[in-house]
């Protein structure tokens, strides 16, 4: 079965030493890569390669580790940099067997440097293990690589460093799904499936459907999945959230002055909307400087002349 390398590019506004720091010193560049839990240089012998230890954390407590070895070299004229390396792991729980690939660091000028890495590697498990990882694994992981990317430019434009924008990423993906599942949720459950547990009594209560319940309900439903989806879309817009604030308002109001009874139940609009309005605020605050997988290409330019990720050679400079 014929593997697609993984290819990751990014321009960065940065200079050269800043990024190279970085990326090379192995403290740093665990804070900023998902893809390594933890990363040891070896003691160097006479040769310039670097020998490294690697530790990745793989779920339920299991951590796969290997060796490594890199190489760099700086041009003489351009001052461009590459790094080299090999990869591997003995460990069974381990999908990658060995692979290779680069760093490349690249003056455009005008204080941006264009960093790329093109890497591949070989899978245990026979077939199986092939199939995995073309259909999940090998996606994932070249995911992974784009959104670190993105996390290390953020590290070197704005010196945001990763421990604090990973965990604010990781809270505004979790307002944001929960969002999504609320609204959707209230639009579902209550209005479409079942409609008759409460909602129809207490839009006809109100008076304001003009005997056209069931079709207010329907569209306010769809409505409100509407806004959940839409909340994935523009989960980077503080103004959706600004809105969706104001229309939860709106709601809370109006049910709180058709039925005023409903405030006294232990699961009341108030609840409701409140925990959701703190949702939005919450997701609205850790909008900025996050971090994306989209942002970098994952495709060379159409006839760049990159080395090829994956062989054994690669050391070889």
């Amino acid at each position: 079965m014929k593997r697609k390398p993984i290819y990751v590019e990014l321009d960065i506004q940065t200079d050269m030493e800043k990024l190279w720091t970085l990326t090379q010193r192995p403290e740093l560049h665990q804070q900023w890569d998902l893809r390594f839990s933890e990363i040891h240089y070896l003691p160097k012998a006479d040769s310039d390669i670097q020998q490294f230890l690697y530790k990745t954390r793989i779920g339920f407590g299991l951590e796969a580790t290997g060796t490594g070895a890199a190489k760099t070299a700086v041009h003489p004229k351009t001052g461009n940099r590459i790094s080299v390396l090999r990869f591997g792991s003995d460990q069974r729980c381990s999908l990658i067997r060995e692979g290779s690939g680069y760093w490349k660091y690249a003056d455009k000028g005008g204080g941006i440097i264009s960093f790329s890495t093109q890497y591949d590697y070989k899978t245990r498990f026979g077939m199986a293990g092939e199939w995995f990882d073309r259909l999940l694994f090998r996606p994932l992981f070249g995911a992974a690589t784009a959104w670190s990317f993105d996390v290390l430019r953020l590290w070197a434009e704005k010196d945001i460093p990763p421990s604090a924008t990973i965990p604010k990423a990781l809270i505004h993906a979790l307002s944001v799904l929960m969002l999504v599942i609320l609204w959707c949720y209230e639009g579902l459950v209550p209005k479409l499936l079942f409609p008759e547990a409460g909602e129809l009594d207490l839009l006809r209560q109100s008076g304001l459907a003009g005997g056209q319940e069931g079709l207010v309900l329907t569209f306010l439903g769809i409505t409100e999945i509407g806004v959940g989806l839409l909340t994935l879309l523009f989960h980077k817009s503080r103004l959706w959230y600004r809105l969706q604030i104001l229309l939860l308002s709106v709601l809370m109001l109006g049910a709180w002055m058709t039925a005023p009874q409903l405030m006294k139940a232990p699961f009341n609009p108030l609840t409701l909307s409140g925990s959701m309005m703190g949702l939005c605020f919450m997701a609205l605050l850790s909008a900025a400087d996050l971090p994306s997988a989209y942002r970098p290409a994952r495709r060379p330019v159409p006839g760049y002349n990159s080395r090829k990720g994956g062989e054994m050679h690669d050391l070889d400079l």
